[in-house]
């Protein structure tokens, strides 16, 4: 069981508690090799490199 509400909470005061669940972009920077947009601390698909390293090979299509 539940413990039930002392007294009823509006729905503006709900949807102000609510106000701070939005959502935030994702974060990009360039790539260190070929200058792609890439999430942070991941490898970039466009070229296969992670911290100037190449890690993956790349097929070029």
């Amino acid at each position: 069981m539940s413990i039930c509400p002392k007294n009823k909470s509006s729905k503006s005061h709900r949807d102000s508690r609510r106000a701070n669940w939005k959502m935030s972009v994702p974060n990009f920077s360039r790539c260190s090799k070929c200058g792609a947009l890439v999430m942070p601390h991941r490898v970039c698909k466009a070229c296969g490199a992670y911290n100037k390293k190449e890690i993956i090979k790349v097929s070029a299509q």
